[in-house]
């Protein structure tokens, strides 16, 4: 009997999950309802953050955030070369200048160093904003990167869409989860089907700021006010009596849809019931990856940095392909005869052609060597030990010289 595929990432779908959708569809609200709202309190409740504001997609949450912060062709904002082309494009479609930093050529992640490095570098850009990736759901240096950014007055913004549940510690021990925004400003997430939690397609921003949330909330739906305080067009706006006309809403500035229905939402609420068990497992499986990839040579987990508890959104390894005599394309392909997916997280986003006027890859040796290096083998919490070591089994065939 073949073994069935695994795919790098999958998502976990329950009858709960289905009947909470359902629900919804029977319900006079399938956007603009209760159901977002009540995914926002859920959020905050588990990252700590003070203020969610629930959206499209990652990547409208990541336009979202460059949009009310002003970041357009007038200020240049710092993005580490390993990430989603998402982390780049939004700034970038809001007119900002994006620089690259290099990254940890092992963990993939921004450093303190290599951030200090690049604002020395660039201090003639009229910086504005540093967007920190926690890549595979790892988290960086959030108070050491804080304390760069606010002594060269740069926005933090996290893109910790891979890292839902994470948290670190600061040089004191004291704990802090990924969301609440204590060393940022503002935290983005996504929850793509591959992610620890799924609304289908959806993302959500977090931060502190009453009047930050007041103003994301407006730019996700057209950047539209209806209360009377905010319009400007007085004789539109009011009836003879001065009562306001029922109908009426202004726009102070263009906006986009970027909302989430209560269909996303409501499958988000049921999902974010199970996230600490889906987490836990996530952690169990990469144990037992950590533990089976011991003794295969020119091969490791990437590693995990102390104080920290990662999301796990991806198991990522580091290979030497020269050492075994294959290239990255052979490995996966060798994989995929096993019935095993595979992916690379990611191709530095500077070699793509919308960034080569602006970008030298081979400047940030660090994202060359781990985007040389990167494979992301299958993990999501339906997996069992069987599945993990069959993986392993695989990869010490296909590696071995």
């Amino acid at each position: 009997m073949t073994d069935a595929f695994l795919p790098y990432g999958r998502q976990s779908i329950d009858e709960q999950d289905i009947a909470a959708v359902t629900n919804v569809l029977r319900s006079d609200y399938l956007t603009t309802g209760p159901a977002v709202t009540k995914f926002e309190e859920d959020i905050a409740r588990f990252t700590g953050g003070h203020h969610v504001i629930a959206c499209a997609n990652g990547t409208g949450a990541l336009h979202m955030v460059s949009m009310m912060e002003g970041l357009d062709e007038n200020f240049s904002v710092i993005v580490p070369d390993i990430t989603f082309l998402a982390t780049a494009n939004g700034p970038r479609m809001n007119g900002a200048n994006v620089i690259f930093c290099d990254v940890d050529g092992d963990t993939g992640l921004i450093t303190p160093a290599l951030l200090e490095a690049c604002i020395d570098a660039h201090r003639d850009k009229n910086l504005r904003a540093v967007f920190v990736v926690h890549l595979a759901g790892q988290p960086c240096d959030m108070p050491a990167i804080a304390r760069i950014a606010r002594a060269n007055n740069l926005l933090v913004i996290e893109d910790a869409c891979h890292a839902l549940g994470a948290r670190y510690q600061d040089e004191a021990g004291r704990d802090y989860r990924v969301g609440a925004c204590d060393h940022s400003d503002m935290a983005t997430f996504s929850f793509h089907p591959v992610k620890n939690v799924t609304t289908g397609e959806g993302g959500a921003i977090t931060c502190i700021s009453e009047e930050r949330a007041a103003s994301l909330r407006a730019i996700r739906s057209h950047n539209m006010t209806r209360h009377p305080q905010e319009w400007q067009n007085q004789d539109l706006a009011f009836d003879a009596n001065g009562n306001p006309n029922p109908w009426y809403y202004e726009a102070p500035a263009p906006g986009l849809n970027y909302r989430m229905c209560d269909i996303q939402a409501a499958l988000g609420i049921s999902q974010l019931q199970k996230l600490p068990e889906f987490l836990e497992k996530r952690h169990q499986l990469a144990g037992i990856y950590n533990g089976a990839l011991e003794n295969l040579p020119h091969l490791r987990p990437v590693p995990q940095r102390k104080g920290t508890w990662s999301g796990m959104h991806l198991y990522v390894v580091l290979i030497d392909f020269e050492a075994i005599g294959k290239d990255r394309a052979q490995v996966m392909q060798e994989l995929r005869q096993s019935n095993i997916g595979s992916q690379v997280h990611y191709i530095p986003v500077s070699c793509q052609p919308c960034y080569h006027d602006i970008a030298n890859p081979e400047a940030r040796p660090g994202a060359q060597s781990w985007y040389r290096r990167c494979l992301s083998l299958p993990l999501f919490p339906a997996m069992t030990s069987k599945d993990v070591l069959r993986v392993v089994d695989s990869l010490r065939r296909i590696t071995e010289t």
